[in-house]
This record gives C-alpha cells, structure tokens and sequence, in this order.
C-alpha cells in the first residue's frame, strides 16, 4: 500500500515546494517527494496547511510529572506520548545528576524504549558540570570525569546512549570526550566554566555540540570570549537554544541565528512539571518552584530547564519573522542528522510529518488514515 499526500506547501530537509506531493510507503518511510504531476497510490489526501517534519527535541527531562532520571518505563512512555502529542516525533530522554547508581539504574531501565524506537536515545547531563554552573544540579553530586565511571555509564546503556553533556575544564574530561567520540556518541560543552582555549580543545577532541547556548556558562565577554564565544565563531559545534522566552531574550536568539547561521537547534530542555499546572516539583533532586509556566530553584537562585516543547520554540521563532525553511531546520533537520538520522523528509527518511497551520504556527497530525 502506497499513500499520497499533498499540499499547498511542503517544506523538507532540502526543497521548499509549491503545490507540493508526498509519497508513503506502508512501512512508514517516505518514498518520494515532489511536485507536478505525482505517481499513482493506493490512498490519496489533500491537507489544507504547510507540511513540515516532525520536530527533534536533543534535551528533554520529562512530562506530566514524570522525570526520566527517576520514573518508571510506562511513566517515561507517557511523558514522550506528551510530547509527540505536541508535535515531537523523535526525542532523547535527558537524565539529570545522580549518584552512580541511580545513572545505571535509569540507562538500564531506559534503554529498552530506545531499543523499541520509542526514544531516539538517552542523554547524561552530568555528573561532570562545573558546580559555579551547576543550574538545577546537586553540587554534592559533581565531580570530574572518571574512567572507571564513564564505562559503567556506556556498558549500562548498551548503544543507548547518544549524547553526553560535560565541562571540558575538568580534570580528565578531555579523555572522556574522546572516549564517548569513538564510542559514537555525541559530546555537548555545557554546565561549563571553560576559558576559550579549553573550548576549542575539546572540539578539537570531538565534542559537537554545545548545551543551551548562553545558559550555564559564563556570559561573553570582549577580553574573554569563553565557551560562547567560540560557540558563535566555531563552526564545528551545532547550539541548543532554549526559545521559550525566559532562557534567552529575543535579541539573543537573533544574535546566534545571525552570527552563527546554520548552527541553531532548538531544545525543549523540559523539566517534570510540562503539562502540569503551577506547582512545587523537583530536578535533578532540587526543589523546583513552577510559577505562569516558569520554573524556578524554589530559592530564586537558577531557572531550572522549561515547561514548553519544542512546538512552543518553533512557533516564536515564526512569530519573531524567521523563515519557515530555518524554523523546520532549526527544530528538526539539525538534530536529525547530528543523531545520525536520515534528514527529514526525504526519500527513506521516516514518515514523520506534521501539517502546520500558517496564521497560527499551530501544528496538527496528517489525517489518520494516511498517517496509518
């Protein structure tokens, strides 16, 4: 069975098409893109919005009340359900700072959803932050990577794990960046005190990604740059970007697309308490107070990752006048290919699609019986 969709507007990984088509094989792949006159199907459907890919979240901790770092596989299940009923069709669950054995606990519990492709992966922030930029992490937790651990960690994982989050200032965080590197996965600069010079060197060494660019890391500054400003002037790194509007202000999210075009991804980077109402809640063992969809360390000291998805991001990137094809790159084709994934929207790529509405930037699934 073949399936045909089209559309006033498709965009894709590679091509923004004009009265655009889609074809969808019945196991769930796209099998070709195009526009004109498309080939016979089985099934055929018009939608009446702009077909985009499913969006990739890098950093999420959870949902509904559910942390990946402590919950159960069903709770895990249900917090990504939340997400991909806002539009996230492929997410890498984040665990937090813990003791060594409540990581493996959480890597071990988790990885079977990875296995079942329910999560593109898991993520480990921490513990090998600087504690000055710890944010929401227990600073009694923190320490410098250890070789021993770090092979704990991966053989807990047992492929699952895809990207890892550290400081490269610490002592023996270089090694582990290299380590991770030949073990194929991806090494993000985060949570990190690192001068200019540290930062280039674990690029050097591998790393590729940068954690929520501008926050836990110290500010630019014109005498020394740091780890954002070789970020923004680095080609090799992509930079997560928390666009909720509390993480970075509208000026700052135009800085980095200017600055650093081609490099933005947009992140969730949300906590527990998404879709939940206003309330009390914990991270990474720190209490956590949630106020207008902001949450706080409960003593005012650190925001304490988001309540938004990554829908929520790409809809304020629309709204600021960014460009559809940047916004689908931003939130879905950057990542896709940093995780090794077929880009979006493309011959053999996963049929993940979204229709977005254009006066809204709402997003809704394709009509049931195509997408099934």
């Amino acid at each position: 069975m073949t399936a045909l969709v089209r559309a006033p507007r498709i965009v894709t990984a590679a091509q923004d098409l004009h009265d655009g088509w889609i074809v969808l094989g019945d196991d769930a792949t796209v099998l070709a893109v195009g526009i004109g006159t498309p080939p016979h199907t089985d099934t055929a459907v018009t939608v009446d919005g702009t077909v985009v890919p499913g969006f990739v979240d890098l950093h999420a901790h959870g949902a509904l009340g559910h942390d990946f770092a402590a919950c159960s596989a069903d709770d895990a299940w249900a917090a990504v359900a939340h997400h991909g009923s806002r539009g996230t069709t492929t997410l890498v669950a984040s665990i937090a700072t813990g003791r060594r054995e409540d990581t493996v606990a959480a890597l071990t519990r988790l990885r079977p959803l990875v296995s079942d492709r329910t999560l593109a992966g898991l993520h480990l922030e921490g513990p090998w932050l600087a504690p000055a930029r710890r944010g929401a992490h227990r600073s009694d937790l923190l320490h410098a990577p250890d070789a021993h651990e770090v092979e704990a960690f991966l053989e807990a994982a047992d492929g699952a794990l895809r990207v890892v989050t550290l400081a490269p200032e610490l002592p023996g965080a270089l090694d582990a960046v290299t380590r991770f590197v030949t073990a194929g996965v991806v090494v993000a600069i985060g949570h990190t005190d690192a001068t200019s010079e540290q930062t280039h060197r674990a690029i050097d060494a591998g790393a590729s990604l940068v954690t929520h660019l501008f926050n836990g890391m110290p500010p630019l500054h014109h005498r020394a740059p740091g780890p954002v400003g070789v970020a923004l002037t680095d080609d090799r790194v992509l930079l997560e970007c928390i666009v909720d509007g509390h993480h970075l202000d509208p000026a700052t999210v135009d800085l980095v697309r200017r600055s650093a075009p081609g490099r933005m991804v947009l992140v969730s980077d949300a906590m527990s308490a998404t879709g939940c109402p206003d309330g009390d809640h914990t991270i990474a063992g720190s209490a956590v107070s949630v106020r207008d969809g902001i949450a706080m360390l409960a003593d005012g000291s650190s925001l304490a990752g988001s309540t938004i998805t990554v829908a929520d991001a790409a809809r304020r990137l629309l709204a600021a006048g960014t460009p559809l094809p940047e916004v689908v790159a931003a939130s879905s084709t950057r990542a896709a290919r940093l995780l090794g994934r077929p880009a979006p929207l493309t011959p053999g790529a996963p049929a993940d699609l979204l229709v977005l509405e254009p006066d809204t930037g709402a997003v809704r699934p394709l009509p049931t019986a195509v997408a099934a």
